[in-house]
């Protein structure tokens, strides 16, 4: 048996995230340390003319929203993976920052605190608090 429940983890793509402080249905054994991800990416000057000329009409700039939703997702993978490494099950408390660099960059980090946790039993009772 090769799951969460057990603690047995062959893939990052096993690792609980939530940005609460607690997974429902689950108790925490242990906390680890702080955990993330993170990556630099680009504009481009290629995509900072063509952002530039859709941003004289408004509206959204189609661009800029596949570039960050690329990142979020290569920094939220890179968090499960550094939470993996640590021996980690799950995530708690995920949040994403993000930052500019030399107005040429975006940096996106996702990070949050790696922890072990194990199901619970339908008759134990898990607090929330």
């Amino acid at each position: 048996m090769d799951d969460i429940e057990t603690g047995n983890m062959n893939d990052a793509n096993d690792v609980i995230i939530v940005t609460s402080d607690y997974v429902p249905g689950y108790k925490i054994t242990k906390v680890l340390e702080t955990t993330w991800g993170l990556t630099v990416r680009s504009r481009g000057l290629g995509g900072n003319i063509m952002a530039s000329l859709r941003s004289l009409g408004g509206g959204e700039i189609k661009e800029y929203v596949k570039l960050l939703n690329d990142a979020r997702e290569t920094a939220f993978n890179r968090l499960k993976e550094s939470a993996k490494n640590l021996g980690a099950n799950a995530v708690i408390n995920m949040r994403f920052d993000t930052s500019d660099m030399a107005q040429m960059m975006t940096e996106i980090v996702a990070y949050g605190t790696a922890v072990i946790v194990e199901k619970v039993s339908s008759s134990e009772n898990v607090s929330l608090s």
